[in-house]
């Protein structure tokens, strides 16, 4: 059943005070300083936020997505509703359509990316959330599944503890809404930079982004992803690789990448996505 009540509009919307893509590693603080959660409200626009959160990902969503609902309500949000999507048809519903079409802020839960996408790529709701990221009218946010999605090449799966090998990374498709990245999540927590590198030899032409639990990169509209939390986030770059054997081993073998560039960022600094640069905090 549809957790939707909609409410009646005001004549003008509230706007997002500063809107960003928050992909989050997973774990983040629920209970004490809230700091990322708290990030993703004042950015939906703090008491005049309209937040849509979607727990699909979840195989109890509506437990998840009332964890989140009380949370919200607790920082000062007056409109916060929980989309409990559990079936392809229902992103055709006007009413949830509406409501996402106009909120402040799109809160994307863990659980599994794979139901995550199987039940929202290609739909109606998605590419409403698409359309206004990328013309900066909502805030994003994604932790854990949610933050496994949003690059075009997605982790699906895979082992950890092993050399970097073709066998150690499940790839799919996510949803492409950070295109050019692929995304990995809980990562030095499940030791995760083996999995991380071996999706990079397969997709060479995208950027590989390691977050840790509690700890966000938050993607704004000038190119520059900035680190929040109590993590690192990892950064893969192979622009400039200069070999790899990966189209010569067989799926077990280990990866051969040379000239890799690796980024371990902490809260406060910053990368240039366009120009594949750091900026250590203190640093324009």
């Amino acid at each position: 059943m549809i957790e939707l009540a909609l409410q009646s509009f005001e004549p003008k919307m509230p706007q997002p005070t500063s809107t960003a893509i928050m992909v989050i590693g997973g774990a983040e603080d629920k209970v004490h300083g809230r700091n990322i959660l708290h990030s993703f409200f004042e950015r939906s626009g703090g008491e005049d936020a309209r937040i849509a959160i979607l727990p699909c990902a979840s195989r109890e969503p509506a437990v998840i997505g009332e964890r989140y609902h009380t949370i919200f309500t607790e920082m000062g949000a007056k409109a916060i509703e929980v989309l409990n999507i559990y079936d392809r048809a229902q992103c055709d519903d006007v009413a949830l359509q509406e409501y996402v079409a106009n909120c402040t802020g799109v809160f994307m839960t863990g659980g599994d990316q794979l139901r995550l996408c199987g039940l929202l790529s290609d739909t109606p709701i998605m590419e409403i959330v698409r359309s206004r990221v990328q013309a900066g009218a909502v805030t994003l946010a994604g932790t854990s599944a949610g933050a496994a999605v949003m690059g075009h090449h997605m982790i699906a799966g895979g082992g950890s503890g092993e050399s970097p090998n073709h066998s150690l990374v499940d790839m799919t498709y996510g949803l492409g809404l950070i295109p050019e990245v692929i995304v990995d999540q809980h990562f030095h927590n499940r030791n995760r930079m083996a999995r991380l590198m071996s999706a990079i030899a397969a997709h060479p032409d995208r950027l590989g982004i390691g977050i840790d639990e509690d700890t966000c990169a938050l993607f704004e509209g000038d190119d520059i992803l900035q680190v929040l939390g109590k993590g690192t986030v990892t950064i893969i770059d192979p622009g400039e690789m200069t070999y790899t054997n990966q189209t010569e081993i067989g799926a077990t073998d280990p990866l051969c990448m040379c000239n890799l560039r690796v980024h371990l960022l902490s809260h406060g600094s910053c990368y240039d996505l366009r120009k594949r640069i750091t900026i250590a905090p203190g640093h324009k």
